[in-house]
């Protein structure tokens, strides 16, 4: 759900009890002071990166699609190009597979190791899919292990994008992600102004939302 910046500084500031004028980060008559909706709408951005990033799957949204091509080795292992904007994987399925993969390993991850054995039975399989987010020279690219015809196709494969500004003002948030959102914003806000103790509880605030 797309939700303007004009919303969120409102509700950021309802969630720091400052809904009476602005309050500026730097004392004095310099005119490159930033007034505290300014502040805001600065942090809106890295708040939903911090938490769509780490929130538990079932309160992102079904996300963006992606994988119009993909190439199959002849081992049945293959991969796909991601999007210049890919943050993190909802979710990934070929057609041969039994199950969706809801999530990706990393190349240091002791799985990972396992998916060049000359042992079969130790890489994923389509009863037991193993997926793998790595940076190759062509770009980022997920790997997947592994498909029984060369044949098979993307069925399903979805991302969550790195949060941006659009050109209406607005940005694309996880509607149920939205209340952590706007406690994360207030806390790095309240960081920037040196109230540490504030930005903690309203960070924690953000956590318990999750719990």
């Amino acid at each position: 759900m797309v939700y303007q910046l004009e919303r969120i500084v409102r509700d950021v500031r309802v969630a720091m009890d400052q809904n009476a004028g602005d309050v500026q980060l730097i004392a004095g008559e310099d005119e490159d002071t930033l007034s505290l909706d300014e502040i805001i709408r600065s942090k809106a951005v890295e708040a939903v990166r911090r938490v769509e990033s780490s929130a538990p799957m079932q309160y992102l949204e079904e996300g963006h699609q992606f994988g119009d091509s993909v190439s199959i080795d002849a081992d049945g292992s293959g991969r796909v190009l991601l999007p210049d904007d890919f943050m993190r994987l909802v979710a990934f399925r070929m057609s041969d597979w039994e199950r969706t993969v809801y999530g990706a390993i990393a190349p240091a991850h002791p799985q990972y190791a396992q998916q060049s054995s000359r042992f079969k039975g130790l890489r994923g399989t389509p009863q037991k899919p193993v997926c793998a987010i790595v940076n190759r020279p062509e770009g980022k690219t997920l790997e997947f292990y592994s498909c029984d015809s060369d044949e098979a196709y993307v069925e399903y494969a979805t991302y969550i994008p790195y949060p941006a500004i659009d050109d209406s003002d607005g940005i694309d948030i996880s509607e149920r992600c939205y209340e952590a959102v706007i406690y994360t914003a207030a806390s790095l806000v309240l960081t920037a102004y040196g109230e540490a103790d504030k930005a903690q509880l309203l960070a924690s605030l953000a956590k318990s939302i999750f719990e």
